[in-house]
């Protein structure tokens, strides 16, 4: 399909989406976004695949509403990609994970969403009590999707 977005157009719309919002270290939200896109083609990610890197937490975190991400001019694949990696509230990490699994693609995105968000230079500015929760929560994760350490 010829009228999709092109990488350059989600890239623009997921940092317009996410506008004003930080991460945990105060950051801009971009900077994750474009860690998390540059992740995935590091990684050999496809079109598809980046376009999901750069959507990644649209939904999640209401930057997108769902419909907007129904009726968007991108590919199935990019759709499935980012909704697998979009969390539901209350869904227990084991069902989050076997999602991710069972999504053609998604996995690589997740594997670069966890490899920033585990990047020591990006917990380090964080209170320990943070830190540690939030290490080990990415390390559960990783092992749920049987992604090893040497794999960051």
């Amino acid at each position: 399909m010829t009228d999709e977005l092109t990488l350059a157009e989600v890239e623009a719309l997921a940092r317009a989406a996410h506008e004003g919002q930080t991460d945990k270290a105060g950051r801009p939200y971009a900077e994750h976004l474009r860690a998390v896109a540059e992740g995935v083609r590091a990684r050999g990610g496809d079109d598809d695949q980046i376009a999901a890197a750069w959507l990644h937490d649209a939904v999640e975190d209401d930057a997108l509403s769902p419909r907007w991400l129904d009726e968007a001019a991108l590919s199935r694949r990019t759709k499935d990609i980012v909704l697998a990696v979009t969390k539901r509230a209350g869904e227990p990490p084991e069902a989050y994970a076997g999602r991710i699994l069972a999504t053609p693609g998604a996995l690589l995105v997740k594997e670069a969403d966890l490899a920033h968000n585990a990047d020591p230079a990006r917990l380090a500015v964080l209170d320990e009590a943070t830190r540690t929760r939030l290490t080990e929560k990415y390390a559960g994760m990783r092992a749920l999707l049987g992604l090893s350490r040497g794999s960051v």
